[in-house]
C-alpha cells in the first residue's frame, strides 16, 4: 500500500471480507472500538505491535506512517455525517456558552481527547450515545 487511501481502502475490504467487526479489531489492538476506528484509516498513532497486529489480523502489510490528522475525506453527504453537522450548527453556540461559564475563557482539545458511543434501549426506538471528551484548555494572557 502505498497511500493513506489506498490503505483505507484495503481495510475496509478486508474487514468485509474476512467478516470482522470492529470491536474484533479494537481487541487485536488493545484499544477502544473508536480508537481503532480512527487509528485504522490513519486519524491516530498505530504502534509498531499494533500496526503488526493490525495486518496479521486482517491479512494486509502493516503501514506504519505518522498519522495526518483531519486530513481524511469526509462525506458531506452521509447522512450520519450531515446530521452531525447539523448538531455543531445548532448546539454548538450552546456547548460553548456552556463550557465557557462552567470552565471559563478556553477551548475543549482535540488532542487530549476521548471518543466514545453507546447504544441505548428506548422503548421508542434505540438511541446513540456519542461522548466528547476533552481537556479544557484556557487560553493564557499575554
Amino acid at each position: 500500500m502505498s497511500t493513506r487511501l489506498d490503505a483505507r481502502r484495503s481495510v475496509l475490504a478486508a474487514k468485509k471480507r474476512l467478516g470482522l467487526r470492529r470491536g474484533t479489531i479494537a481487541t487485536a489492538l488493545g484499544r477502544s472500538t473508536e480508537w481503532s476506528t480512527s487509528a485504522l484509516p490513519g486519524q491516530q498513532t498505530l504502534t509498531t505491535e499494533q500496526a503488526a497486529a493490525a495486518g496479521d489480523l486482517l491479512e494486509l502489510e502493516a503501514l506504519t506512517l505518522p498519522p495526518e490528522r483531519g486530513t481524511a475525506a469526509v462525506d458531506p453527504s452521509d447522512p450520519l455525517v450531515y446530521r452531525l453537522g447539523e448538531v455543531v450548527q445548532v448546539y454548538g453556540s450552546t456547548v460553548s456558552e456552556l463550557v465557557r461559564e462552567e470552565f471559563g475563557d478556553g477551548i475543549v482539545s482535540a488532542i487530549d481527547f476521548e471518543l466514545a458511543m453507546a447504544r441505548v434501549a428506548d422503548p421508542k426506538g434505540d438511541r446513540v450515545v456519542i461522548t466528547l471528551n476533552g481537556k479544557f484548555l484556557p487560553y493564557r494572557v499575554w
